[in-house]
């Protein structure tokens, strides 16, 4: 299994960062890796919800994700369930209000796990295991930058906890 963190601070409350992350319909217009969205599922967002995200990979090619809400608890915590070719992703998006400097904000932490589900995504965990953990970290940050940036002009903190990638 292969696992890849990324932690930031946002100059927002956890209750905004929570409707960028569920506002389906607005995610092309936050996110720029993501270029469609198909909503697969009718009604509110929360556990069962699933859709389908045209995303933009590293090297300008596309690449079609669905994603499944496995746990929805506003405005604290998001899981998402991916299946992927020889592996299945969980994303975990995790918010927390902090008073730091006299200002209150949310530190949100991005979490991707990957675990492979048959024999060839075990070997290519290890062969590539490195690599694909570097990129998941660029998109991680990316997703992560794009909705701070969305929520105000300041961003992540740079001074934040920053990332782990363990492949």
């Amino acid at each position: 299994m292969s696992t890849v963190s990324v932690t930031g601070f946002v100059e927002a409350s956890a209750e905004d960062v929570w409707r960028l992350l569920t506002e389906l319909s607005a995610r092309t217009d936050r996110l720029a890796t993501a270029h469609r969205v198909e909503v697969l599922t009718p009604g509110p967002f929360g556990a069962g919800t699933a859709w389908r995200e045209t995303r933009v990979r590293p090297d300008g090619g596309r690449l079609d994700e669905e994603y499944l809400v496995v746990a929805a608890e506003p405005p604290d915590r998001l899981v998402l369930a991916s299946p992927g070719i020889g592996v299945d992703y969980r994303i975990t998006w995790s918010l927390r209000t902090v008073h730091r400097r006299g200002r209150t904000r949310t530190a949100v932490t991005v979490t991707q796990e990957a675990v492979p589900t048959a024999p060839y995504g075990r070997v290519l965990a290890l062969l590539f295991g490195g690599l694909a953990a570097r990129t998941v970290e660029r998109a991680l940050r990316q997703d992560l930058a794009d909705l701070a940036a969305a929520l105000g002009p300041t961003g992540p903190d740079p001074t934040g906890p920053g990332s782990t990638a363990a492949a």
